[in-house]
């Protein structure tokens, strides 16, 4: 047991010092970590509060129209799809009828589409805050660069309550989050930077460059 024991508090000091700090701030810059975001005036004292982003060669419009489309049976979650898409492929296309989303809309992470992250706050294509009331808020802002590129930063906030059922949802966002959050940010990139490329030789063609 004493073995065991030591095992488990030598694992517990790893996670702390070398790979919660790593995963609490997967891309993002200092800056980008200090900033003031979106919601987070929403909860008070998460437990868990991370911020990851990402750079993208294509313009705000082209990474929010895979951003909104989001959700189980919609155009999925760009992450594991085994995990959190049913097994189906998340999109590889701009849907059209997935584009509108509003406020109270809720973009489902369960088959029967009634459990998920509700849409907290929108303001086209900049800035939108998905959450579960009192729980968890997961922000994005795409913050538009000089070379027409987009920097989009995330921010997961989680309130845990040890003795509630949820704890367990709680301990995935701990544990997992960061596999799903860079799975997601690494796919929507290649499908925004492949819609910029599209549409760049679009527009040439059209003017007969």
């Amino acid at each position: 047991m004493q073995i065991f024991a030591a095992l488990a508090f030598v694992a517990v000091v790893i996670y702390l010092r070398q790979f919660r700090p790593w995963q609490l701030r997967w891309g993002a810059t200092d800056d980008d970590v200090r900033r003031s975001m979106p919601g987070d005036d929403l909860l008070n004292a998460p437990r868990f509060n991370a911020t990851r982003a990402i750079t993208i060669d294509a313009r705000p419009e082209n990474v929010w129209s895979w951003l909104v489309q989001v959700g189980v049976k919609r155009g999925g979650w760009y992450s594991y799809d085994l995990l959190d898409n049913l097994g189906r492929s998340s999109a590889r296309s701009i849907i059209p009828s997935l584009q509108t989303i509003g406020v109270g809309d809720v973009l489902a992470i369960s088959p029967d589409g009634k459990q998920g992250m509700h849409v907290i706050a929108l303001d086209p294509p900049r800035s939108m805050i998905w959450g579960t009331p009192g729980q968890t808020t997961w922000a994005w802002v795409l913050d538009p660069r000089p070379d027409g590129g987009t920097r989009v930063i995330t921010r997961v906030r989680a309130v845990y309550h040890w003795m509630s059922p949820t704890i367990v949802f709680s301990m995935l966002i701990e544990f997992a989050d960061i596999w799903m959050i860079r799975k997601m940010l690494l796919n929507v990139k290649q499908r925004a930077e492949s819609l910029e490329r599209v549409e760049v030789l679009a527009a040439r063609l059209a003017l007969g460059r």
